[in-house]
């Protein structure tokens, strides 16, 4: 088998049409691999993500804090997450949430847990005050500094 002009263009309509990346083909002692680039645009977003999951945990207090002064003058002082997980209102299914909107915390009390690689992470208040809102539902997936709630 001969790999000609037409087999050779065929091969790369294939790719196009079927979004691959790559074909390879052997006969005997033939062969023929058909490599389609990515887009610069899709590596270069990429380490971006990659950069908060591998930040240590002093910049996560520097990222808390600017929501914090930002949101204070609407809401109160707001908590954040630390990092991208699952939102738990409660230590267990059929346990009572850690806190409610109206509830009074102190500095230091657990407001909520956020599951991620299969740990349990409760989070602790930055805060006294009064919960005023309580911004994502149990079960939810919150990104690195997402807003969790407002404490007034």
């Amino acid at each position: 088998m001969e790999f000609e002009t037409d087999y050779i263009e065929k091969l790369a309509k294939i790719i196009a049409d079927n979004e691959l990346t790559e074909i390879s083909l052997e006969n005997g002692d033939q062969a023929i691999t058909i490599r389609k680039d990515l887009p610069e645009v899709i590596s270069a977003g990429m380490p971006a993500p990659a950069m908060p999951a591998a930040a240590p945990a002093q910049p996560a207090q520097s990222v808390a804090a600017e929501p914090a002064v930002e949101e204070k003058t609407n809401k109160g002082n707001a908590i954040v997450s630390p990092m991208v997980g699952t939102f738990y209102s409660k230590p267990s299914p059929d346990a009572e949430p850690f806190v409610k909107v109206g509830d009074s915390i102190s500095v230091g009390d657990v407001v909520c847990i956020v599951e991620a690689m299969k740990l349990m992470n409760q989070i602790e208040s930055d805060f006294s005050g009064k919960i005023t809102e309580i911004c994502v539902t149990d079960g939810q997936t919150v990104e690195y500094g997402q807003t969790i709630m407002y404490v007034e």
